[in-house]
């Protein structure tokens, strides 16, 4: 009785295992790793970060006490924003060839009048937009998760990114809290209700970067703070199959071959 009890339970695991194999192979995936933002500041880099605060933020005081003024005249309002010459040492190590391109981080110093729910939003423009218009940057195939290097000051703040599907709406994930000392890399999985594809063709629908933000919290000082972000990066999925036509279901190809009549 027992050895048949024993036979019926390698059955019913081979059955398992033959049934969720097949699962598992019927879609085919090319994972592939892609740096959206370096965070270096290059010359001739596609975006010029900026930043945008909730209320309360502090205006820049000279050291006279009076505010300070931008070349424009105005008030001269935090936050500040710099690339500065940091880095993580988990990614690119302590000792750099004095002859390598230099590596540099986006540093924000901001500073609030009170305590709160305070925000900092940092977001891309185009280099070449004088309008400085808010530009979202496209991310390439179907994304897994988003992770980024974060240097905090054991403060009690967290940041959230935020990302547009194809259908328009903004979802904004929670990157993680930043109450630790230094850098560490925070990472956030893309949900599976947010769709990256469609039923019809073409069925790829990527998704698009729009901001990060930081948040204060009320049982935190707001004084006076330094973040820095360092080497935004997906694990995103390029595969896309082919079939007879596919060119048909490609929008810049089909652009053409209609102007073209």
């Amino acid at each position: 009785m027992k050895h048949a009890s024993f036979k019926i339970i390698c059955l019913i695991t081979w059955a398992c295992i033959t049934v969720f194999s097949g699962y598992g192979q019927d879609r085919t995936v090319a994972w592939e790793t892609k740096i959206l933002e370096s965070f270096n500041g290059d010359d001739g880099a596609p975006y010029i970060w900026r930043t945008q605060a909730s209320r309360f933020i502090s205006p820049v005081r000279n050291a006279d006490g009076s505010v300070a003024q931008d070349s424009n005249g105005n008030a001269q309002r935090f936050p500040l924003t710099a690339y500065v010459d940091a880095w993580p040492v988990a990614v690119f190590g302590y000792n750099r060839d004095p002859n390598s391109p230099p590596i540099r981080s986006f540093g924000i110093h901001g500073q609030f009048d009170r305590r709160g729910y305070n925000w900092i939003d940092i977001y891309p423009t185009l280099a070449d937009d004088a309008d400085e218009k808010p530009f979202e940057i496209p991310i390439p195939g179907r994304v897994s998760n988003m992770d980024m290097w974060v240097w905090g000051a054991n403060l009690r703040y967290y940041i959230e990114v935020y990302i547009r599907d194809h259908r328009g709406v903004v979802h904004a994930l929670h990157l993680g809290d930043i109450a630790f000392p230094g850098w560490r890399n925070l990472r956030v999985n893309i949900p599976s209700n947010i769709s990256q594809s469609r039923r019809t063709l073409p069925s790829y629908a990527g998704l698009s970067f729009v901001k990060f933000r930081i948040w204060t919290q009320p049982v935190e000082r707001v004084d006076n703070f330094y973040i820095y972000f360092k080497q935004l990066k997906i694990l995103t999925d390029m595969f896309e199959a082919l079939f007879d036509g596919n060119d048909l279901a490609d929008p810049a190809n089909v652009d053409r071959l209609w102007s073209s009549n």
